[in-house]
């Protein structure tokens, strides 16, 4: 029976309340399917940096087991108006407890491994292990460190690239995550390469790799006009630089493109960022593909994908997606990857973007957000619990 009809019958006495109970529970539940997770900045997160720092260009966002925060930024893009007079660059790797001080920083150029050209991704596994990774043209290497700054491993050489086959190196590899269960490195890979790649995380070694639809990486793809780009390769950096390639009308892309963020599911599914092919596809774990999802068709330049965070629930039911070309972030059902609410919007005070760049979520369900570009800064968003939707600005 008809919801309302029934609340009105019971009004004048007609239906029992048994019906009305169960009138109740059937407006509760479609209440519940049209609530999601609601979220409010917290403008005092996080606290000064200390030595009259300042931080460049956000890079990698992560939380560790301690719900302590790591950033990793790039010293290299503050402007030098920013640091002509006594303000000068932050290390590369900051660490923020959970009211926003920082404990550590350390970083850059040593001996024994390769700092990349531009800093981009950072992950905090199990261990405390921190890795690193660079989306320069010619950054072909992931670092592992300890939490303290020790270095402890580099996958692939910097310069060395080959394409999005070599199971050597990287090209230009852009974010990661550890399997807890399987010791197994993920990594998007990324800027220059097409593909997602594994490799063993205790030791480095190669275990397996895919692109597009879990098919085998083609770099031949990226054409124009019937030449292949510039470049050392074909599968040369695609960002805002130069000529999108992304058709918004054409049929759905059959190779990645920037393989910005990939994550890991509590179910095991794995969730790729393709961002300027403006879509989420989705894995298991041995590169079979599931399912993907578009969104923002319409948008070029830098696309609207750009990484994942999941809600703490059980069933991790929403996805929360930062777009930095639109700026704002996008709630998603997990299960039908279906756009349900959005919070944000383009600007420079508390609350608004100038390039979402990278995000992680804490135990509380709280959202950390780092801006690229000239945003330079990380919000936090707290979690405020379920409330009613908000329709997203959709180009």
């Amino acid at each position: 029976m008809n919801t309302s009809r029934v609340l009105s019958l019971f009004a004048a006495g007609v239906v029992a309340a048994g019906a009305l109970g169960g009138a109740q529970t059937a407006m509760g539940a479609a209440q519940r399917a049209r609530e999601a997770p609601m979220y409010g900045v917290d403008p005092a997160w996080p606290k000064p940096l200390p030595n009259r720092w300042l931080v460049g260009a956000i890079a990698g966002i992560a939380v560790d087991a301690d719900d302590h925060v790591w950033i990793v930024h790039r010293p290299g893009t503050l402007q030098p108006n920013e640091t002509r007079s006594i303000w000068r660059a932050a290390p590369p790797v900051l660490e923020f407890d959970r009211d926003g001080a920082l404990v550590s920083s350390w970083g850059g150029p040593g001996d024994g491994y390769q700092w990349p050209d531009l800093e981009h991704g950072i992950y905090v596994d199990a261990q405390d292990n921190v890795w690193l990774g660079g989306g320069g043209e010619k950054d072909a290497q992931i670092l592992k460190f300890t939490r303290q700054g020790r270095f402890l491993m580099q996958i692939g050489r910097k310069g060395e690239n080959t394409g999005s086959n070599d199971t050597k190196n990287l090209g230009a590899p852009a974010n990661m995550i550890v399997d807890r269960e399987a010791g197994e490195l993920y990594v998007a890979d990324g800027y220059v390469n097409h593909r997602v790649i594994v490799f063993d995380a205790a030791t480095g070694a190669y275990k397996r790799h895919w692109g597009a639809y879990g098919r085998r990486p083609d770099d031949a793809y990226f054409t124009r006009a019937g030449e292949k780009l510039p470049g050392p390769f074909s599968g040369i950096v695609q960002n805002e630089n130069r000529p999108s390639q992304y058709d918004p009308d054409g049929p759905p892309a059959p190779q990645f493109r920037i393989v910005h963020a990939v994550r890991i599911a509590g179910d095991g599914l794995v969730y790729v960022c393709d961002r300027t092919n403006n879509r989420i596809q989705v894995f298991r774990k041995d590169g079979t593909f599931i399912r993907e999802r578009v969104i923002a068709r319409p948008t070029l330049g830098s696309g609207s994908v750009w990484d994942i965070g999941f809600s703490t629930d059980p069933a991790q039911t929403f996805l929360i997606v930062p777009d930095g070309t639109n700026q704002q972030v996008y709630i998603l059902r997990r299960d039908t990857l279906e756009v349900v609410s959005a919070f944000g919007q383009a600007g420079r005070w508390a609350g608004q973007f100038y390039g979402a760049h990278n995000m992680a979520v804490d135990s509380k369900g709280n959202v950390f957000i780092g801006e690229t570009y000239e945003g330079k800064r990380v919000q936090k968003f707290v979690y405020k619990g379920m409330g009613p939707t908000r329709v997203p600005f959709m180009p």
